[in-house]
């Protein structure tokens, strides 16, 4: 047959009509690694008309078991992951046009690529831009879908402006500590069933079936064979400052983002976490014990971790000696404490 989406067209909820919907859509996704890259591959071939990708690394081996777009030529060549995803996408589906950006993405420079824009999917790896992502998302009206997952837990939330509590209502502050795919792991099925939830959600916005969108947070472990779904409509709080009748987006504040600076001469990155982080170095020596040798003295606390020493201190700064790329030291500092 001629119509690849013939078999999609024939959903009853879908037709013909709600895929011409999906083909003049346009989705921001926020990295493409685990989630980010099942979730394009199912919007690639859902037929989407526009999809931009945004993500700051590139392909490694430790990707491969998990990140379905890439191939071990892709490790080879160090392809920075949007390249090498919009290459598989396009052979997938030449139709679709894709945006891809190879950032770090901030408060600031997402906002030239907000416009047009029918739904922010979140794929990202830490909660400094989910938060930023929650706060773009209130302020300019878009529906915004929450994921996650490490080891065979996962979750994801969709959001809906002024409509739906937002993450910040539900979350209230940025997780200083918690596991991370770098310290416990994560298996490939979480990835796909967060996936499949989250393009699910999209798609239902696509078509524009807002009444069958799930109302609640969802989480899952795969491996204890638990799911749990949070009913979460009496969480939206009117003093909220992201959503709340007097919102000022405080994600989006200077103040609110993780600063970096390079320690002249000492080959050291120092990274400041935002000014509202709930930071402690009890719950921080807590969880990293139990992976990592802690050193802790009154005023700080050190690791080792992937050949370089973190030094934590009380005011939430850490300096992680043995690099000078502060991209990279960012990475290694998200992949540590997520």
């Amino acid at each position: 047959m001629n119509n690849r989406y013939y078999k999609q067209e024939m959903c009853s909820f879908i037709g013909v009509e709600g895929q011409s919907n999906i083909k003049e859509k346009h989705v921001l996704l926020i990295g493409v690694g685990a989630l980010g890259s099942a979730s394009a591959e199912m919007l690639v071939r859902a037929g989407i008309g526009t999809l931009t990708i945004v993500d700051r690394d590139y392909v490694e081996l430790s990707n491969l078991h998990r990140q379905q777009l890439y191939s071990e030529a892709d490790c080879e060549e160090e392809i920075p992951k949007v390249v090498a995803a919009k290459r598989r996408l396009s052979a997938i589906n030449s139709e679709v046009n894709i945006n891809e950006l190879v950032m770090d993405a901030d408060a600031t420079n997402l906002l030239p690529y907000l416009e047009n824009v029918d739904v922010i999917l979140d794929a990202s790896d830490n909660f400094d831009i989910r938060f930023i992502l929650n706060d773009l998302a209130q302020k300019y009206q878009i529906p915004f879908i929450f994921g996650s997952c490490v080891s065979s837990y996962g979750m994801t939330y969709t959001v809906l402006p002024g409509k739906t509590p937002c993450l910040h209502c539900l979350l209230k502050q940025i997780p200083m500590s918690g596991a991370t795919c770098d310290i416990v792991g994560v298996i490939n099925p979480i990835v796909q069933q967060i996936a499949v939830y989250q393009v699910a959600e999209c798609m239902k916005l696509l078509v524009g079936d807002f009444a069958a969108l799930r109302a609640t947070f969802l989480s899952v472990d795969l491996w204890k064979n638990q799911h749990y779904t949070f009913r979460v409509e009496k969480a939206k709080r009117e003093e909220c400052l992201s959503c709340g009748a007097y919102a000022t987006y405080p994600y989006l504040q200077y103040d609110s983002q993780t600063k970096t600076s390079v320690l002249c001469g000492r080959n050291t990155v120092q990274l400041r976490p935002p000014a509202n982080t709930n930071f402690s170095l009890d719950l921080l020596e807590y969880k990293l014990n139990k992976q990592l040798n802690v050193k802790r003295n009154p005023f700080l606390l050190s690791c080792e971790y992937e050949d370089h020493r973190f030094v934590f201190f009380q005011d939430g700064r850490v300096f992680i000696h043995g690099i000078d790329d502060i991209q990279k030291a960012k990475k290694l500092y998200y992949s540590l404490i997520g």
